[in-house]
């Protein structure tokens, strides 16, 4: 376990995986990142790479070729080289090799960054295409916070605060795993937590309608805020019908696919491209309040 630790907050990363593995308040003396309790979900905040959600059949398009892909793709499930840290900041680094290249035909490199100044964490991506071809890519956060955290409470004594005024998101169907885009519907940026929320997985809102996401506590004072501008999409998320203790909000750039999608990985929604030599950069942050 890797550490990054000041006078407010003592963050953990893993090698496998990258990680993030714990956020200790230490003022308030609490764990606020997910335990990984295999009861409920056995990951504390994955990195979601090269894909985000599931693919339409369990497979992708490319140049005409089928490539099977697992959920989330499979960075979470590696092993990072770690690059070292400053005292401030860390960095893991994942490189692609004879093994990716048999599902994902790229080669690349992802590094992933944690910062820790204050009361703030930041996390940031940077993709680098190293091979000759245009590569195409998603990649996506998966935070989940302890949820609820005060004694006396329920989850749904607390709220999510997404933006202001009404926004509009979709939902993802339970058998594909893709979404249906053409259901849109509509919400208020303030959502009280109740449990049937998450009846149906996921709440998925695109086109950079999220840039800060928010817990707030019953008070409606800030729990927990995760800033993410120039990630086009944002999933609220909770094991479904579990009495799951935690919430994730997630920063995706790119998302699972729409409904029915069976086009060459291209034409993915919210798919991004980098030219040979290209690299991409990306960060968010999650602050405690």
């Amino acid at each position: 376990m890797r550490i990054l630790e000041n006078d407010f907050l003592k963050v953990e990363t893993a090698d496998f995986g990258a990680e993030l593995s714990g956020i200790f308040d230490k003022e308030n003396n609490r764990q606020v990142l997910w335990g990984a309790d295999p009861a409920y979900w056995a990951r504390h905040a994955p990195v979601l790479f090269p894909f985000v959600g599931k693919v339409n059949g369990g497979f992708y398009t490319h140049k005409g070729i089928k490539y099977p892909m697992g959920q989330h793709g499979f960075a979470r499930d590696m092993e990072f080289e770690y690059l070292g840290s400053d005292g401030k900041s860390l960095s893991h680094r994942l490189k692609s090799d004879e093994n990716t290249k048999k599902v994902y035909p790229f080669d690349f490199e992802l590094t992933i960054t944690h910062s820790l100044e204050g009361r703030c964490l930041t996390v940031g991506y940077e993709v680098k295409n190293t091979g000759a071809e245009t590569m195409y890519f998603s990649i996506g956060a998966h935070p989940a916070f302890n949820c609820p955290v005060l004694p006396g409470t329920e989850k749904r004594d607390y709220f999510a605060k997404l933006g202001e005024g009404k926004l509009k998101y979709v939902l993802i169907d339970g058998e594909s795993g893709s979404v249906m885009y053409k259901d849109e519907k509509e919400t208020d940026g303030l959502i009280r937590l109740e449990e049937s929320l998450f009846d149906n997985d996921a709440l998925i809102f695109d086109r950079g309608q999220v840039e800060k996401a928010s817990i707030l506590y019953p008070d409606m004072t800030p729990y927990i805020t995760v800033s993410c501008k120039g990630f086009d999409s944002f999933g609220l998320w909770s094991k479904p019908k579990a009495g799951a203790p935690y919430v994730c909000l997630e920063p995706w750039i790119g998302r699972c696919d729409n409904e029915g999608f069976e086009g060459e990985l291209k034409d993915k929604y919210g798919e991004r491209s980098l030219e040979a030599g290209e690299s991409f950069f990306a960060e968010f942050t999650i602050e405690t309040a």
